[in-house]
């Protein structure tokens, strides 16, 4: 990009304000423009745009045709380490980039604490202080159990490292098997044989052809009696049906922070399943998501700018 300008949307003030330092370090060279993609740009930026950032939670039905008036256009960025809701909808000769390692903190933080809400029975203490009622139930603890996490990238390494201080038997699924510096990975072929004996299931994996209901009515049916399922990954992972039929015949527990339909319709019946709760894809959702996307957006600007390849690229159209 040493020959001409890099031209580069953000989609709010605030992510524009956070880059003022790289514009002013590299001025003369960078031009940033606001853009959350609601409408067209003028025809002269739209003309010059080299780099699009997407906005957060970016679901608006056919909001990235837009895209296609950037003659241009060579790199998209996702606030998101999900790619797959994108990666169709982009024009050709496009490079696609990802948040990875934007979110993992926080879905490690909700993971965490949607393991230890369910197996702990916060709900059932909600509850009883509406009813302003004491309620001192006995119930399982988190410490001794077995926790099987799926998916080992960025967001699976960030809950594994904090269900550790939590005295659990951690066992961990990637795509394929391998060892590294804490032991065994398994590989995700061996889900069916690891279910039985274990007490929750953390889905932090990817959605992809081979993931599509990883956990079906089979899957779930290997898993004991009071095992919790945590999915933290996409709805789709998990087929819905066969979870919902598994709750409601009180065998299994979950929490799901992603869901198949999503957003979930309000007359769904998974909303009214015993022994769930849900949170609306919340896990990104904190403060903390602002800064780390800043931050990743300005590598990406000066790995850009200095000739670099592109930050987290995960596909080319």
């Amino acid at each position: 990009m040493a020959d001409r300008v890099l031209t580069a949307t953000v989609p709010d003030d605030d992510l524009l304000a956070r880059l003022a330092d790289v514009a002013a370090a590299h001025a003369g060279g960078l031009r940033l423009v606001r853009w959350d993609l609601a409408g067209p740009l003028d025809p002269a930026t739209a003309a010059a745009v080299d780099l699009v950032v997407i906005p957060h939670y970016f679901v608006r039905p056919g909001g990235f045709d837009v895209l296609r008036d950037l003659p241009r256009l060579r790199y998209v960025q996702l606030p998101s380490a999900g790619y797959e809701h994108a990666l169709p909808h982009l024009p050709p000769g496009v490079v696609l980039c990802n948040g990875r390692g934007v979110h993992d903190a926080g879905t490690a933080e909700l993971a965490v604490g949607l393991t230890l809400a369910v197996q702990r029975d916060l709900p059932r203490a909600v509850r009883a202080m509406a009813d302003g009622r004491w309620d001192n139930p006995f119930g399982p603890s988190l410490a001794d159990r077995r926790v099987v996490v799926v998916g080992q990238g960025s967001v699976g390494r960030a809950i594994v490292a904090r269900f550790r201080p939590f005295e659990v038997d951690l066992v961990r699924l990637a795509s394929t098997a391998r060892d590294d510096a804490d032991g065994h990975v398994h590989g995700v072929d061996e889900l069916p044989d690891l279910l039985p004996d274990a007490d929750v299931v953390v889905l932090a994996i990817p959605l992809s052809r081979t993931s599509y209901h990883l956990l079906d009515a089979t899957a779930l049916a290997r898993l004991k009696d009071g095992a919790v399922v945590v999915n933290v990954a996409r709805g789709k992972v998990v087929d819905t049906d066969a979870l919902r039929a598994e709750l409601t015949a009180g065998r299994l527990r979950a929490a799901l922070d992603v869901t198949d339909p999503e957003p979930l319709p309000p007359d769904h019946p998974l909303w009214h399943a015993p022994n769930l709760l849900v949170t609306a894809h919340q896990g990104g959702n904190t403060d903390a998501t602002f800064p780390r996307v800043a931050a990743l957006v300005r590598r990406q600007l000066e790995a850009l700018l200095a000739g670099e390849p592109p930050v987290n690229e995960v596909a080319r159209t």
